[in-house]
């Protein structure tokens, strides 16, 4: 059992830490609901989850219940220790009914204490940083009682934002605004969205990050030992970023017997939030699960760390940005494949309603004729009137065999213009 003289002290340096901390207001602090439902915010270390509890803190009139789980001084502390807590709280602040807890995964069986705060009228908001776990515990204890919102690094309009350029509409018509806007896409695409990186520039900070994911998220908690093969499969990931990939053939390239394995050592790596695997669409759910999959990844600074080449490549990191901001969307995401391919097909209730293709320019003739033709095919397949290709710079409405094609910069369609 953890003391409360302890508990008390890193109460108050965790208090005293939120005070010191600055940052923008955060785009998703905007969608949260305000009513007694548990509010979970989850994603990758260090994307902003504990800043963005802070914001939610200060707009509350009980804001003093605060606990960060991710503190090695409360390295052994066991459900039984809640309890203490709560008193804890009482003790330093008087009664309260609502809590913020961050990074609360770290302790085994926490949602059976948050049921019982929510069972006698708490409100509560909590963070977290491993999907799996979350979502186990989740859906054991808390259904219907709950929800859940991914937080991801800075979109490009955070990144502005908390960069000191401003915009308004009439900078999209001027020559001046677009310069600048595009200028600052590409520092968006070497710096990514990770707060701290795109304030420091610091490389060994997301060497660090990516460390403490590698080996405290992935190989310690799933009791990993096969270290190399970890590392190896990260790597090749990041350099192929975009990239078609299949169990069997990552089995075979690490040379590891069963392509199962594989496929565990994906699942852990996503629910780190570090990667993302999207299916080929198929009416079928059975071939969506057997078709090869397509990779991304959480953030383009990071992926480039880890990566051999990824930063040679201006159209893969250009579909990377595009896939996160879908993401952030909150759309449902495939790649279409027949005779032809197109990027992106976006799922909503029992159809494809959205077909986009990304590619950094469309002036070479046989790009042009190889972009629009995947997507014509999946307008064609899904029923599409209207499809979409976001260029570097490019801006034009085209029509292909009956078909209208909105060809879009990305810096423009980033900011939902």
């Amino acid at each position: 059992m953890i003391q409360k003289s302890i508990l008390k002290k890193i109460i108050s340096d965790q208090r005293f830490f939120l005070r010191k901390t600055k940052n923008i207001i955060r785009d998703k602090l905007l969608l949260l609901p305000d009513d007694e439902e548990i509010t979970i915010i989850s994603g990758i270390r260090r994307c902003g989850k504990s800043t963005l509890l802070n914001q939610i803190r200060n707009r509350q009139n009980e804001k003093d219940y605060f606990l960060n789980f991710d503190d090695e001084r409360i390295f052994n502390f066991t459900v039984a220790d809640f309890q203490n807590l709560h008193e804890t709280f009482i003790e330093l602040f008087g009664e309260q009914k609502t809590f913020y807890f961050d990074e609360i995964q770290n302790i085994p069986f926490w949602e059976r204490f948050i049921r019982r705060l929510y069972d006698y009228g708490n409100k509560i908001f909590i963070t977290g940083s491993n999907a799996q776990m979350l979502s186990k515990e989740l859906g054991t204890h808390l259904t219907g009682r709950h929800y859940q919102f991914d937080l991801f690094p800075f979109s490009f309009r955070e990144f502005l934002k908390f960069t000191g350029i401003n915009f308004d509409k009439e900078t999209f018509y001027s020559t001046t605004g677009k310069v600048k806007l595009l200028k600052n896409y590409y520092k968006y695409t070497k710096t990514g969205g990770l707060p701290v990186f795109v304030k420091n520039k610091n490389p060994e900070y997301l060497k660090s990050l990516f460390n403490s994911i590698l080996y405290k998220d992935v190989l310690v908690r799933n009791k990993l030992t096969n270290e190399s093969i970890m590392l190896e499969l990260t790597y090749y990931l990041a350099s192929n970023i975009s990239k078609q990939v299949s169990y069997n053939n990552l089995a075979k390239m690490l040379n590891v017997k069963n392509a199962s394995t594989i496929k565990n050592y994906l699942g852990y790596l996503q629910n780190t939030y570090l990667i993302f695997l999207i299916s080929k669409y198929d009416f079928s759910l059975k071939k969506q699960i057997k078709n090869p999959k397509k990779i991304y990844f959480i953030d383009t600074a990071l992926a480039n760390i880890i990566s051999f080449s990824f930063s040679e490549n201006k159209g893969r990191i250009l579909e990377n940005i595009v896939f996160l901001e879908l993401k952030r969307r909150m759309y449902k995401i495939y790649y279409h494949k027949n005779k032809f391919e197109c990027d992106f097909v976006i799922h909503e209730g029992m159809k494809i309603t959205q077909a986009i293709q990304v590619s950094v320019s469309l002036y070479n003739i046989n790009t042009k004729e190889r972009e629009i033709r995947g997507l014509y095919e999946a307008m064609e397949v899904y029923k599409l009137s209207v499809g979409i290709i976001i260029t570097e710079d490019e801006e034009e409405i085209l029509t292909y065999k009956n078909k209208k094609i909105e060809v879009k910069p990305i810096w423009k369609w980033l900011l939902h213009q």
